[in-house]
């Protein structure tokens, strides 16, 4: 199979000077400074086929956004190598510039006091893109985020919500075939988020374009992405399948029943593993083969109201590899 992103025992390191406080520590800092040394990344190793879309996930200070950027050509790497589309990214060669895209949810490309429209053009004479082709993927972009309203206003007059469609077009203008996304969907609200969603997957179906997308939001991963690459401290954690690791990490269900008669934590903790009880109302949580069986149990057993099957939260599940208490990963 041939890859559009190879990444070979990737590491990247920082010298980060520590001064100590006060004027004393300012003055030592001229004579004898002090380093430490940051190990963002250290020894990563994936590879990612076209048109994936994969999760890169990890807590703040993991080394996700240094990789990206290091994918970009923004970073040269200290050891290892990286590969996208054939290219060495920190060679920085135009035919490669040309073929990407970085999107950082915290960071804008659209010039503050013009109309979006005008860094279109600008991105438009940056890419050396064609009139034709320019008009009809707008276009498109058009349909599918709805710019109208909004291209010809200012920038600092958009909202967040608009502003982040804007940088999303100005960002796929050129039709990259590979597109890292870092935080996309930060600050946004729950209607606006699930809206970048729709489009990220509608690009990936139009163009098999080939995603890695980093967000704190997991409702963005599930949604989007099949596989999952989860880093910490710069080290990689777990590379495969999301329900894997679900089924993994969390190999149970919860049932949630509303009673019509009280019952006692000890009357249902034959069924499960009872979270809560007040009488009326219980969480259990139950192996995932026996979750059918269960719950008929519980139903021939008891007068139930209600009863509801969930899927443990993905960010409960997440915390927990984070936290390194799976074993094996």
């Amino acid at each position: 199979m041939a890859y559009q992103i190879e990444v070979n025992h990737l590491s990247k390191h920082y010298q980060v000077h520590e001064k100590e406080p006060g004027l004393m520590g300012s003055l030592r800092s001229f004579v004898a400074r002090k380093y430490r040394n940051v190990k963002a990344v250290e020894d990563v190793s994936f590879n990612i086929g076209q048109g994936e879309m994969v999760g890169f996930l990890g807590p703040n200070g993991a080394g996700k956004t240094t990789t990206l950027k290091v994918l970009s050509g923004l970073l040269y790497p200290t050891s290892g190598q990286a590969s996208v589309l054939g290219f060495t990214p920190h060679k920085r060669e135009t035919a490669y510039l040309k073929q990407f895209t970085l999107v950082m949810g915290q960071k804008q490309q659209l010039m503050w006091d013009l109309p979006a429209l005008e860094t279109f053009l600008v991105n438009q004479a940056i890419y050396e893109i064609p009139r034709p082709q320019f008009d009809a993927t707008l276009k498109e972009l058009d349909e599918l985020l709805d710019l109208g309203p909004v291209m010809k206003k200012q920038v600092r007059k958009l909202s967040l919500g608009e502003r982040m469609k804007c940088e999303l077009a100005a960002a796929l203008l050129h039709r990259p075939g590979v597109l890292f996304l870092d935080e996309p969907t930060i600050g946004l609200d729950v209607t606006m988020q699930a809206r970048i969603r729709e489009f990220i997957a509608e690009y990936n179906r139009r163009y098999g374009a080939t995603v890695i997308l980093t967000s704190h939001y997991m409702a963005d991963v599930t949604a989007l992405c099949e596989r999952i690459i989860v880093i910490d401290k710069g080290h990689l954690f777990y590379d495969g399948n999301f329900r894997a690791l679900i089924e993994r990490v969390a190999p149970y269900k919860i049932i949630k029943l509303l009673l019509e008669e009280p019952t006692t934590r000890e009357a249902l903790a034959q069924f499960g593993r009872v979270e809560s009880c007040d009488g009326l109302t219980a969480v259990l949580h139950v192996p995932r083969a026996q979750a059918t069986d269960s719950a008929a149990r519980l139903l021939a057993q008891f007068k139930v109201d209600d009863v509801t099957f969930e899927e443990p939260p993905v960010e409960d599940i997440i915390r927990e590899v984070f936290a390194g208490r799976v074993a094996g990963l």
